[in-house]
C-alpha cells in the first residue's frame, strides 16, 4: 500500500524547520510521501524545495494550492523550480478552494471553476512539459514561457469533487488529492469517473490520492467524537456536505477511520479496493494520552508500506 502523510503542522514553540525535520524522519521509515495544505500558515512550495535538500526518496506534494489567488504561470515556474531542488520529487496538487474563501477574504470571483481548473491545469501541463505555453481559453489567453535550469515534468493533480471536476481531473490532470471524501464515493463516482476520463483521452492511469484524518484508539466513539471536534468546520463547506451527504454522514468527522490497529488497517484496506491509489493520512490524537494514539497511528501505517 502507499501510504503517505498530510502535515504541515507547526508544533507551538517550534521553529518552521521542525517541518522538514519530520519529513526527514518519516522518509527514514519509509513512507511514499507528504503533503502539504496551502494555507494561511507558510508558503508549501517553499518548504518543499527547502526539504528537497535534506531528502532523496520522499514525494512531496501540496494539496492544494488554490488556484485564483496565483496566475498558473507564477505556480508553474513555482514549481519547476522546487522540483529541481527536490530531485523530481514533486506532486503539484491545485484546486479552486471555496467561494467563500475566495470572494469574501479575497475579493476575487469565484468563477466558473470547472473550466477555470481545465484551462488552469492544462496552462501548467504545457509549461511543466515543454517550458512554454500558447494557450487560447475563454478564461485564460496566454503566450509565455521559462528556463528553469535541469526543469523537467512533474505531475499535476487537482482537487476534484464535482462530476466535471472528475472529468477534467482524468482528461488534462494526472488525477486527483481528495479530502473528506468517503470510501463509498471514492469506489462508485471518484474512481470510475477519473478512470474513464483518462481512458477516453487516451491517457495513462490517474493518480487517485485520497486524504483521511486517521486515529488507532481503542474507543472508535471517542475517536470519532474528538475528530468531529476537530474537523468541524467542513461539514459547513458546499463542496464537502455534498460529499457528507453521498455517504449519509452529519458531521465531517464521521468520516475518519479509526479503531484498533486491525480495525484501521481494514477500513485503509478497503479505500485501495475502491479505487485508490494512495492514501494520505492526516493523523491526530484522542483520548487522555494523546501521544500514545498518535503514535499508535504512526507505527501501524509505517507497518503497512
Amino acid at each position: 500500500m502507499k501510504i503517505g502523510i498530510y502535515g504541515g503542522n507547526v508544533r507551538r514553540g517550534a521553529p518552521l524547520t521542525s517541518v522538514i525535520d519530520e519529513i526527514v524522519d518519516l522518509e527514514g521509515r519509509g513512507f511514499h510521501s507528504y503533503w502539504f495544505p496551502q494555507v494561511a500558515t507558510f508558503d508549501a512550495l517553499t518548504i518543499i524545495a527547502l526539504a528537497g535538500e535534506k531528502t532523496s526518496s520522499i514525494e512531496l506534494g501540496t494539496a492544494v494550492v488554490p488556484s485564483y489567488p496565483r496566475h498558473p504561470s507564477t505556480v508553474a515556474q513555482q514549481a519547476a523550480t522546487a522540483n529541481v531542488l527536490t530531485g523530481g520529487r514533486l506532486v503539484l496538487g491545485v484546486g479552486p478552494s471555496h467561494r467563500p474563501g475566495i470572494e469574501n477574504s479575497l475579493g476575487l470571483k469565484y468563477d466558473r471553476p470547472a473550466l477555470h481548473m481545465r484551462e488552469y491545469v492544462s496552462i501548467i501541463k504545457s509549461l511543466a512539459d515543454e517550458g512554454r505555453v500558447d494557450f487560447q481559453g475563454d478564461m485564460y489567453q496566454v503566450r509565455t514561457g521559462f528556463m528553469v535550469p535541469d526543469a523537467q515534468p512533474f505531475p499535476v493533480v487537482i482537487s476534484a469533487l464535482a462530476p466535471l471536476m472528475l472529468k477534467a481531473a482524468g482528461e488534462v490532470a494526472d488525477g486527483t488529492v481528495t479530502w473528506m471524501v468517503g470510501q463509498k464515493t471514492v469506489e462508485t463516482n471518484t474512481s470510475p469517473r477519473i478512470r474513464k476520463a483518462a481512458a477516453d483521452a487516451g491517457r495513462g492511469e490517474p493518480r487517485i490520492i485520497v486524504g483521511l484524518p486517521v486515529c488507532v484508539h481503542d474507543d472508535k466513539e471517542e475517536a470519532t467524537a474528538r475528530a468531529v471536534q476537530i474537523f468541524q468546520g467542513y461539514s459547513q463547506t458546499f463542496n464537502y456536505r455534498r460529499q457528507l451527504d453521498a455517504e449519509g454522514l452529519d458531521q465531517a468527522g464521521e468520516i475518519a477511520v479509526v479503531g484498533n490497529e486491525q480495525e484501521v488497517t481494514d477500513q485503509l484496506k478497503a479505500y485501495f479496493s475502491a479505487g485508490a491509489t494512495e492514501v494520505i493520512a492526516s493523523v491526530y490524537p484522542a483520548g487522555a494520552s494523546g501521544r500514545e494514539s498518535f503514535q499508535r497511528t504512526n507505527d501501524l501505517l509505517a507497518s503497512l508500506l
